[in-house]
């Protein structure tokens, strides 16, 4: 068969209702400033959509430092990879600033979270070593195990008790073939909001010989008292030997860094491919990074404003009646009961009839019979944006109940 004829005629999960979807529930576009109300087809709409938790990615003094950034550097420099041509002071201001921040002796600046986490971790293992992770870890985490050529496990979410029958299998391994084991987990897990047990299996150190990478994208920012993460929340930032975090959250910009150990930096830095054989950061993004850093660091203002926010959302949402599962975090998903058609409906109704904007998770991501509506708070929320969403939320909750939506004739039509 032809190669291409093959990939036209399974185009995958999400693929297969492109022609239905595209524009509308996938590839949307929110234009106008970034900010709580944005455009979508037309109409202005609340949205819940945006990974701006600090409210950083359309401030004032944050859009001055990036225009003032590429005004003065353009987007070209430095040309050329790190390694070879493309390092500047400010590359290493901003990962020895990061480095302090985070508690860690190094720190080591990437282009972008998700090629990051891939390269991390191909650089760490071979195949003698053995990784065991979180079933409900980020796809980045996901692939990059994929391409691991040794041996493998997965432990049940947070659940310690099989992690440790999963590290003796690894350990076992481990000693036959003379290699080494990773464990990886998040900080705060992007769909359920809540926390990965890092001080669990931090503690599982003291029976096993094991190194422990953490992805802390929802929680760098957000999580503990100065928002240097989950491992601060959680007073274990000590005992995670590799801290993660994309820029794509709490910076609301582009990029991403790894910090630890000095020596293990170092290693990685020179080993790294994706680092490696890849262009350096362009400058405006690098000083747009410092400016966003000092901000997180410096103004707590902003984590207040957050959390203000979230806690209005979260505890109005449970006064209503909504379930909002395990979250310990800003992620907060509203989980309802129903199918995937009835999902589309819902989710429709709450653009068209309520201007409410935000993203809807449905099988094959959460099981069947499950729908979940993932809002994002920020900064730039108000209390009045809350009661309008919980309002909205209300209506179309009694509307599933009711059994209106099953009735709703739509254009788009997913299968189950």
């Amino acid at each position: 068969m032809d190669l291409f004829e093959k990939l036209l005629s399974n185009q995958g999960p999400l693929g297969k209702h492109s022609d239905v979807s595209e524009g509308y529930f996938m590839f949307p576009k929110l234009e106008g400033e970034i900010a709580p109300r944005m455009t979508f087809m037309g109409k202005e709409v609340l949205t819940w959509s945006l990974n701006n938790y600090l409210g950083l990615g359309n401030h004032p003094e944050v859009r001055e430092a990036d225009a003032q950034a590429a005004a003065d550097w353009g987007l070209a420099y430095p040309m050329g990879a790190r390694m070879m041509s493309g390092n500047t002071s400010y590359h290493e201001q901003l990962e020895q600033e990061l480095a302090d921040f985070v508690m860690k002796e190094s720190a080591y600046l990437l282009n972008f979270g998700y090629q990051g986490v891939l390269s991390i971790i191909d650089a760490l293992v071979d195949r003698k070593d053995v990784i065991v992770y979180d079933a409900e870890s980020h796809a980045c985490i996901i692939d990059g195990v994929r391409l691991h050529m040794g041996k493998r496990f997965v432990f049940p979410h947070n659940d310690i008790q099989n992690l440790e029958k999963q590290l003796e299998r690894a350990t076992r391994i481990a000693n036959e073939t003379g290699g080494g084991i990773l464990v990886i987990t998040e900080g705060v897990f992007g769909m359920t909001g809540n926390l990965g047990k890092i001080r669990e299996i931090a503690e599982l150190k003291k029976k096993f010989n094991f190194r422990l990478f953490v992805d802390d994208a929802h929680g760098f920012g957000t999580m503990g008292k100065t928002g240097a993460g989950s491992g601060e929340e959680l007073e274990c930032q000590d005992q995670i030997d590799l801290y993660f975090s994309t820029f794509a959250k709490s910076m609301a910009a582009i990029g991403a860094f790894v910090a630890g150990d000095k020596e293990i930096i170092k290693f990685l830095k020179y080993n790294m491919r994706s680092q490696i054989f890849a262009k350096s950061l362009p400058m405006p993004l690098v000083i747009g990074a410092l400016k966003r850093l000092s901000m997180l660091r410096d103004d707590p203002s902003h984590k207040e404003r957050l959390w203000t926010i979230v806690n209005a959302l979260q505890s109005g949402l449970k006064e209503k009646g909504f379930s909002i599962g395990t979250t310990e975090s800003c992620v907060t998903p509203v989980v309802l009961n129903g199918t995937v058609g009835e999902a589309a409906a819902l989710s429709k109704d709450l653009r068209e009839n309520f201007n409410i904007f935000c993203s809807v998770v449905i099988y094959p991501v959460v099981p069947k019979g499950m729908i979940i509506l993932r809002l994002i708070p920020t900064a730039s929320h108000t209390l009045e944006d809350v009661s309008e969403t919980i309002a909205a939320f209300e209506a179309i909750k009694g509307k599933l109940k009711s059994g209106e939506y099953k009735k709703e004739e739509l254009a788009l039509s997913f299968g189950e």
